[in-house]
């Protein structure tokens, strides 16, 4: 990813909290309902827990498209990541992506970050090595932003990113409106991500792979 002059800008006059703060400021727990097209889905919820110089980050995802009562497809999501500062320590991930099963197992190194991987179609473990500074695409972290990879939290591969800041905006809330600056991410990775002003994410929008628009709402 190019690394913008006007993103810099931006985090050092728009957040300066976070400029200075090892992790983005965020309480005991942050939970999303999830909306496709309009219609809710299911929840997507992360449990920050401080331990020491570690900050450990609990994922809950479920969701569940339903048609005529019937549900036509289920995607349920685990994960645990471990940070120290800026930098990922481990991460660990389970998906169930209706019926076809994931897992991620990743640790840092000094100078890798070691993945193990299964995925759908695959014989046995996939093992490989990447660059140390990566960060998982799991919404939360601010810094994924200045990234121009990121760790695939479902798949555990490298993806490519560009993410271009897209202006500030009020977001809606379960309470309320709050004011976020908007990033479009565009590469491997395609969505729309808000972050306050404290550098705290906000709200999500992508699109799946049936067309359909997937929104998240932040319930508090």
């Amino acid at each position: 990813m190019v690394r913008l002059l006007a993103l810099a800008t931006a985090l050092l006059s728009i957040w300066p909290v976070v400029a200075v703060a090892e992790t983005p400021v965020y309480g005991r727990q942050l939970v999303f309902a999830a909306y496709r097209n309009g219609q809710p889905i299911g929840a997507h919820r992360l449990d920050f827990d401080r331990q020491g110089d570690r900050l450990v980050v609990t994922i809950s995802i479920e969701l569940a498209v339903k048609v005529v009562g019937i549900t036509a497809y289920r995607y349920t999501h685990r994960g645990r990541e471990v940070l120290r500062g800026k930098e990922l320590v481990t991460f660990d991930s389970s998906t169930n992506d209706d019926g076809k099963p994931y897992a991620v197992r990743a640790s840092r190194e000094p100078d890798q970050l070691r993945v193990e991987r299964t995925v759908p179609g695959a014989t046995g473990l996939i093992r490989d090595s990447l660059p140390p500074d990566l960060l998982p695409s799991t919404h939360w972290n601010v810094y994924q932003t200045s990234q121009g990879f990121l760790l695939n939290a479902q798949k555990g591969t490298r993806e490519r990113i560009a993410v271009i800041t897209a202006g500030r905006e009020s977001v809606r809330t379960l309470s309320g409106e709050i004011a976020a600056t908007r990033y479009r991410y565009e590469g491997d990775v395609r969505m729309e991500q808000w972050f306050d002003d404290r550098g705290r994410w906000v709200r999500s929008r992508f699109v799946v792979f049936d067309g359909s628009s997937i929104d998240y709402v932040l319930q508090e």
